[in-house]
């Protein structure tokens, strides 16, 4: 048995969380594994010292500069990286990346946001159809899966603050909502909900407007889904607020294999 410690996070742009404290939080809460989401840089541009940390480092870069991209960090090798989901324009704006290990496979993964206007809403739900068909393929084998990542979804009301005035918000559309519950539905869970089934207040994101994190105004949109097979596995789950590196939180889960 071993005990393994995942971390999702959207650093919005990792030269500037970089700047903010990350490596004092790698340092502090040390993962066995990160999943960066909008690492907004190529490779040659990480900070130097992120290239010196002693992770393996696997990335899928957008092609447009400066713009989305994952990446997973791992203290193992990974058995094998698979870069996006087959889907060219999904992939050339870097939101998917898979590592393979012994025990478990893991995602990384970057949702489109609708909130800049019909056609980007558009796009988001066209990426859930084409994702919903990903994760059903990842299911085929049996292996354990973890998808961990920026869904830029709140799926239940106790995940966003006010809910009953945000109901016609990208993030909070009922047809979003509803894909998280199909997504359920084939065979994953949501890891944090499994720990924290009716836990409120727990948020991953705010808005940078109106103090919203120092009200704790904010949305859980970053998820850990896992495998239904899983949900005995999972030790423990965190959302990392104190930290101030991006808009988002550190969302942190122990699992034992």
């Amino acid at each position: 048995m071993s005990d393994v410690k995942i971390a999702s996070y959207n650093v919005n742009g990792i030269r500037a969380a970089t700047r903010k404290g990350l490596y004092s939080w790698i340092e502090e809460s040390s993962p066995d594994l990160i999943c960066f989401q909008e690492m907004r840089s190529t490779e040659q541009d990480m900070p130097k010292l992120l290239v010196e940390l002693n992770y393996n480092k696997y990335h899928e870069i957008a092609k447009k500069k400066g713009y989305s991209g994952v990446s997973i960090f791992s203290t193992t090798p990974a058995n094998a990286i698979l870069n996006g989901i087959g889907v060219d324009w999904i992939d050339d704006e870097g939101r998917v990346l898979t590592a393979e290990y012994d025990d478990f496979r893991l995602v990384s993964a970057y949702f489109p946001s609708g909130t800049t206007g019909d056609l980007r809403q558009d796009m988001k739900m066209k990426f859930l159809d084409h994702f919903l068909r990903f994760a059903i393929d990842l299911k085929r084998d049996g292996k354990p899966t973890i998808i961990a990542g920026d869904f830029n979804i709140c799926h239940l009301d106790i995940d966003i603050h006010n809910p009953d005035k945000q109901h016609k918000t990208s993030g909070f559309l009922p047809e979003e909502r509803a894909w998280v519950t199909q997504l359920l539905s084939i065979g994953y869970e949501d890891a944090f909900r499994k720990i924290h089934p009716t836990l409120t207040n727990a948020y991953s994101w705010w808005s940078y407007r109106a103090g919203a994190k120092a009200r704790n105004k904010g949305w859980r949109i970053d998820y850990h889904i896992v495998s239904d097979t899983m949900v005995g596995q999972i030790l423990e789950a965190k959302i990392e607020s104190k930290w101030n590196m991006s808009d988002h939180a550190p969302v942190t889960i122990t699992y034992r294999f």
